[in-house]
């Protein structure tokens, strides 16, 4: 299977492997409205232009420093194509960050400026809509989380597939309000297919009056959330583990009758220690290619999977302490 990754070098600590399709049905073929980025540890960027894979160098990119990010345009409103392309290559243009503060403040930045740019004057329904979910890796540092929308992050291990990020849905909303528990809230955002949406990048967000559209984007935390989700908030620092991988996947991925049925398939398909990303990858798009989940709703499908390596140690070099450096012998005549 040919992977967007091919061709890019994430270095020694990173195992990276990723993926983007219009349909996992050839018969079905349809416009790809999902993108995706990634900057690779020499500068090397990847995403998609017009639907194909394009790449490009990063001026004065960091050396080592890595940015993946998963988007899905929403189809139900007019340009979702454009609009995550439009995050996509607005992503080139953030410097590497390397505080959650620093990355939060330039991809408001961002989304302020692309929504002036598909500002409709006296018509914020018309505005084109993204989820963006994205890790922002610097050398040695810790994994950068930055999400809205309703893609989103998982752990998989070998004993399950564990969500890192909340969907930003209705159910969300409810919840935040005390109007939903949490047994309901894990039934309707992930046992069930409900695709309408309550923030999106570009778009902006309806948590405070699901009538009334605002255009900033409110990031979920733990003073938002209720208790059962306030570890899992929208803009935070990840603790990663070397036994598990991580995908980044938009909707098309879960988009059917009985979500919870088919990411309990995960574990036992991706999950093996001695299995690349590459090779997870592969067994993820095989898998929902020749067995596909029940009732489900053909969708795009973009995933990137990553798996942390701990930095290879040099070996310290073997010094004879007891020998007098070289140039304090002296020359005798």
């Amino acid at each position: 299977m040919t992977r967007i990754t091919d061709l890019l070098d994430f270095g020694p600590g990173l195992d990276i492997a990723a993926r983007s399709c219009a349909s996992i049905c050839p018969s079905q073929a349809q416009e790809n409205q999902d993108n995706l980025l990634l900057i690779d540890a020499t500068g090397r960027a990847t995403f998609l232009r017009d639907q194909a894979p394009h790449s490009v160098m990063v001026a004065g990119w960091p050396p080592g420093h890595v940015r993946v990010a998963v988007m899905d345009g929403m189809g139900g409103h007019g340009h979702g194509r454009q609009a995550a392309e439009a995050v996509a290559e607005g992503l080139l243009r953030v410097p590497a960050c390397s505080t959650q503060a620093q990355l939060d403040q330039r991809l408001d930045a961002l989304h302020r400026g692309l929504q002036q740019r598909f500002r409709h004057p006296g018509d914020s329904l018309r505005r084109p809509g993204t989820t963006l979910t994205l890790l922002e890796i610097a050398p040695g540092g810790a994994p950068l989380l930055f999400h809205a929308g309703d893609s989103r992050l998982y752990e998989i291990s070998a004993l399950a597939a564990r969500p890192l990020t909340v969907d930003h849905v209705p159910a969300t909303c409810f919840a935040m309000h005390g109007l939903l528990g949490e047994q309901e809230w894990w039934q309707q955002v992930h046992g069930e297919h409900r695709p309408q949406i309550s923030q999106a990048y570009i778009l902006g967000n309806a948590f405070g009056n699901p009538q009334v559209l605002e255009d900033p984007l409110m990031a979920l935390d733990a003073q938002r959330l209720p208790p059962f989700l306030r570890d899992l908030g929208d803009r935070r620092q990840l603790d990663v583990r070397e036994d598990a991988l991580y995908l980044l996947a938009t909707d098309g991925f879960w988009s059917c009758g009985r979500p919870l049925e088919w990411t309990a398939r995960w574990p036992a398909l991706m999950a093996r220690s001695s299995q690349t990303s590459g090779a997870a990858l592969d067994a993820l798009f095989g898998e929902y290619a020749d067995h596909p989940p029940r009732d489900l709703h053909i969708d795009n499908v973009t995933a990137i999977v990553l798996r942390f390596h701990a930095p290879a140690v040099r070996p310290r070099e073997n010094i004879d302490e007891t020998a007098l450096p070289v140039a304090s012998i002296g020359v005798h005549s």
